[in-house]
């Protein structure tokens, strides 16, 4: 499937790799993904993303996606549903780090300064935003796979992505109403 890919998109996957390593993170997750796409500019996504008004958000976007690590990968709707059920896990997150330091409940960090090296694999759900982001190619009958159908499986896939992507006003429906439905419409 990467053969499909075009340079832009490369580059994204590239990028997610490396912020899987700076977190010293054990695999590849969507949110990687997001951070890489935040950091291009120049292809079709970061233009969709400006036209979308979350350029100048990117940087929020960012904290957003730290903030949902600390609380252990939850989205903030996963946050809502439990305080629901009398959770609190702002306190439960406080408490935590309180006894075994700042960003103790951090996912995949590997802790003791030891930086894991080798080959990062994807993890079961960044893999689905990648095949997600065929299906999305072939929907628009487009014949490469793009950064732009990389961020539109992010938004259309359920988690903190698409979450934190739809709080600061990037929808599929802002994004395709960017870009177009089809093949030859998206930022020509």
């Amino acid at each position: 499937m990467f053969e499909r890919f075009t340079k832009d998109a490369r580059a994204v996957v590239l990028g997610a790799v490396e912020h899987a390593e700076k977190a010293r993170a054990g695999t590849v997750e969507p949110e990687h993904l997001l951070l890489a796409l935040l950091d291009r500019e120049g292809s079709h996504a970061s233009f969709a993303l400006a036209a979308v008004g979350a350029g100048e958000h990117r940087e929020a976007i960012r904290r957003a996606l730290r903030e949902a690590r600390r609380r252990a990968g939850l989205s903030q709707a996963e946050t809502e549903a439990l305080a629901g059920l009398g959770v609190d896990v702002g306190e439960i997150v406080a408490r935590v780090e309180e006894a075994h330091g700042v960003g103790a409940m951090t996912v995949d960090d590997r802790k003791g300064g030891r930086r894991w090296s080798g080959h990062r694999s994807f993890g079961r759900d960044a893999k689905d935003v990648l095949e997600k982001a065929l299906r999305v190619a072939v929907a628009r009958h487009d014949r490469h796979i793009g950064d732009e159908h990389l961020l539109l499986a992010l938004v259309l896939r359920p988690g903190v992505p698409a979450e934190v992507l739809a709080d600061h006003g990037v929808t599929h429906e802002s994004l395709t109403g960017v870009l177009g439905n089809g093949a030859g419409e998206a930022c020509a």
